[in-house]
């Protein structure tokens, strides 16, 4: 098989790349370990940036996002039962965020590049990348249903959307690697509950027990997180214990009561910042988790991913159009100053919000003066607006 751009697993940045591509005329083949019922089902990212809105609608797959999606102009912070909302169109000339989650992206570009794209490989795992130093990478898979024998995808060039565990950065010779870590003592554990939202957007809050998220995967069904130790088991807390700790974190001084309803799915998620340098390796390119992590603090990581494979898209229809090379030859560089941007918010609303075990009544206090800054600086509001609503793509 062959084709000008493989691309290695089916998430929200593969599956955009693909689309990408075909709008541009360009070939591809996309392969995806996993069986599309999987893919549609993963429970991820909920939060889409303005940049991401926009691309997902020239791309023509915002048709039902903009139906079903629950536009957002800003976030509540609160503190000492306090609370202050942040206004993103007032602060950032009118950007916003969309409510969509990565599951509803997934299967509304699945939807498409079946009707319309490229080949679309469920079941077929890749094994390796070889020969990305040379101008005829290529991709070993097996695939479903084929035991014993491995297929080779051939390309011009390769694009490792496989995330953190895939084989494409594997695939970059380790002495030419930089990698940049951080991994923190508490993890989210999070709930989804049939239950309507108790506000109408996202609520941070910063508690002495710990940090506290309300979000939302649509007007009837509630997400929730709270900060809990690295290593908890989400079993070890009952329902009761969670809705009590969730109110606790959340309760203000004018009487905002937090509604309960039945809890349909519980779990921990770790929190971690990484980031690989390069992004490239002659004609392999990372895109995604294959090359960065963010806390989920920031609402980062789908939205990273989108940025990678439309700054690879650009370049590759840039040479397709002018012959020139020169903006895939920069793409980790390009992709790289907006992932440091985005690693530092996401950073940032981390030591924010989160209560470190460890942490002193002077890092307490810090961590207060900072959310009262926020409540009382537009400067200060503005620099989180613009990063919550999104870096812009180069």
């Amino acid at each position: 098989m062959r084709t000008t751009v493989g691309i290695i697993g089916a998430g929200p940045a593969g599956l955009l790349l693909a689309r990408l591509l075909h709008n541009a005329g360009i070939d591809s083949v996309v392969l995806e370990g996993r069986d599309r019922a999987y893919v549609e089902q993963r429970q991820r990212a909920g939060i889409l940036e303005q940049g991401t809105v926009d691309v997902l609608r020239a791309a023509g797959a915002g048709e039902r996002m903009d139906r079903e999606g629950l536009r957002h102009d800003g976030i509540e912070l609160r503190h000492d039962r306090k609370r202050h909302r942040v206004d993103f169109p007032a602060l950032t000339g009118g950007r916003s965020v969309m409510v969509y989650a990565q599951t509803e992206v997934c299967k509304d570009l699945i939807a498409l590049q079946l009707k319309e794209g490229g080949p679309l490989l469920f079941g077929a795992e890749a094994l390796a990348v070889e020969g990305a130093d040379t101008d005829s990478p290529r991709v070993r898979f097996r695939q479903e249903g084929h035991e014993g024998n491995d297929d080779v995808l051939e390309c011009d060039y390769v694009v490792g959307c496989d995330g953190s565990w895939g084989v494409a950065r594997k695939a970059i010779p380790a002495e030419l690697v930089q990698v940049f870590e951080r991994t923190y003592p508490f993890g989210w554990l999070g709930i989804l509950a049939d239950v309507a939202p108790s506000h109408d957007e996202l609520v941070y809050a910063r508690h002495d027990r710990g940090f506290a998220l309300l979000s939302m995967r649509s007007p009837s069904v509630s997400r929730l997180y709270l900060q809990v130790p690295e290593g908890t088991d989400a079993e070890e807390w009952s329902d009761d214990e969670i809705w009590a700790e969730l109110e606790r974190r959340f309760e203000t001084a004018d009487g905002w009561r937090l509604e309960r309803g039945p809890i349909t799915q519980k779990s921990v998620t770790p929190m971690r910042s990484y980031v690989h340098e390069p992004m490239r390796h002659g004609r392999l390119f990372l895109a995604g988790d294959a090359a960065h992590i963010v806390p989920p603090t920031g609402a980062k990581g789908l939205n990273l991913a989108v940025g990678d494979v439309v700054t690879f898209a650009k370049a590759l229809t840039h040479q397709k159009d002018t012959g020139s090379a020169e903006l895939l030859d920069a793409y980790s560089e390009t992709c790289l100053r907006r992932v440091w941007q985005a690693e530092r918010f996401s950073y940032d609303m981390t030591t924010l919000l989160h209560r470190a075990p460890d942490a002193t009544p002077f890092e307490d206090r810090l961590q207060v003066a900072r959310l009262e800054r926020l409540a009382t600086s537009t400067a200060a509001e503005t620099d989180l607006a613009e990063g919550y609503t999104g870096f812009p793509f180069e």
